[in-house]
């Protein structure tokens, strides 16, 4: 029999029943829309944690100094000024450390013409720009000399910049922190959230020397809470942890035995935990997408035995008048692929829409990809000929005299 004829004979045949086919091909819609719409939410976070990974900086450590204790009460690390300048200019001699940038922090309002904003104000070297991957968009970074000079000059996030300036260049004007004029030198480019949710962009960048002397003070001259250091490359990530260890304890004269009054973190490994652990959502989203594809393939299955009991005699007719085995089972299956790519097909429209409508609606990320609809497809008609082939299979084997006494 004509391949196309046979083609047609199964639309046909699922014409007849429009009913039965409608609703056989919505478990294979619901399945597909499921697997695109949930790969797609996967994939828009895994994205979104890739960005927050990669705006931290590559091979970056973080140290911070040692915690307080009074009266038997202990303060977290970081509230004890163990960590100096000094401190980072050796760490950065280190022959597995790229660069060393002291950072010193501190939140206030900043003002400019009849607009005001509270942000984070972040005392930094020349050397912080590289190590935490930040670049300019405008304007010019700080210098050494800014740094010696403890100058008045400004480095704007981008959501300082739409606060207090709108739509305006901010570069060349002069803004009031703490009822002092700095000038603003440049701003950053954006880097949006960070792995804790935190905005990056909603900071200012000023010479550490100004932020210690000017704005907030320091009772401990060249004390610092933090150090970010970049390591020369992914392979030297333990050898600079163990080398930043020891001479951080030989510097602090801490003996033998003695605790740290430092610690070290490895965001580089926290943040591909992260990257890891967004991988596996977006393979479990998948995954419980497909078990509704699952479920639409059996009952493609399901459907396609009844039709064959259903047809019995019609199947002893054809074969009587010439229809071979071949052709029968080929039948089944062209109708059983047909429910399946038909319901793909809508299935990734819907899925599609779907996934616009969730990052619409709930404001969530979201990541569509021809790829992930291909698959979805693919999936879906290789659901069909894998759950159509037994009922097909049943329908060849019968034979003509028997099929032909079935009421």
């Amino acid at each position: 029999m004509n391949p196309f004829a046979t083609l047609g004979e199964a639309w046909r045949a699922l014409g007849a029943n429009r009913l039965r086919t409608a609703l056989t091909m919505l478990g294979m819609i619901i399945g597909v829309a499921a697997v695109v719409l949930m790969l797609a939410v996967g994939e828009g976070a895994k994205q979104s944690v890739n960005r927050s990974v990669t705006s931290l900086g590559s091979n970056l450590f973080i140290v911070v100094s040692g915690s307080t204790s009074a009266g038997g009460v202990r303060a977290g690390m970081g509230s004890s000024p163990t960590l100096t300048l000094k401190d980072a200019e050796a760490i950065g001699k280190i022959p597995s450390v790229a660069a060393a940038a002291p950072d010193f922090r501190g939140n206030t309002q900043l003002i400019f013409g009849a607009n005001n904003w509270s942000t984070q104000i972040t005392g930094v070297t020349p050397e912080f720009m590289a190590v935490r991957s930040w670049t300019m968009d405008d304007g010019e970074m700080l210098t050494d000399a800014d740094v010696r000079n403890a100058t008045r000059n400004a480095i704007l996030g981008q959501t300082v910049v739409s606060n207090l300036f709108g739509g305006e260049n901010p570069v060349g004007k002069t803004i009031r922190i703490k009822n002092l004029p700095f000038l603003v030198t440049g701003t950053l480019q954006p880097k949006g959230q960070s792995l804790e949710g935190r905005d990056q962009d909603d900071t200012v960048l000023v010479p550490i020397t100004t932020a210690q002397g000017k704005l907030f003070g320091n009772p401990f001259p060249g004390m610092i809470r933090l150090i970010s250091v970049q390591a020369k490359s992914a392979d030297v990530m333990d050898e600079a942890e163990e080398e930043m260890k020891q001479l951080l304890r030989q510097r602090h004269r801490i003996q033998p035995g003695g605790e740290d009054d430092f610690s070290i973190r490895n965001l580089t490994a926290m943040a591909q935990t992260a990257a890891a652990a967004a991988q596996a959502m977006s393979m479990m989203l998948g995954a419980i997408g497909s078990i509704s594809l699952l479920v639409g393939g059996i009952g493609i299955m399901n459907i396609m035995l009844v039709s064959v009991t259903e047809r019995t005699r019609e199947i002893g007719v054809r074969m009587a008048i010439g229809a071979r085995r071949w052709d029968i089972l080929l039948q089944f299956l062209l109708e059983a692929v047909m429910i399946s790519v038909i319901g793909g097909l809508i299935g990734v429209g819907l899925g599609a829409w779907g996934a616009y409508g969730v990052a619409m609606g709930l404001g969530m990320e979201v990541e569509l990809s021809g790829r992930a609809m291909l698959v979805a497809f693919g999936v879906a008609a290789a659901t069909g000929i894998f759950f159509g082939i037994y009922p097909a299979r049943r329908a060849a084997k019968l034979r003509p005299v028997e099929a032909l006494r079935y009421e």
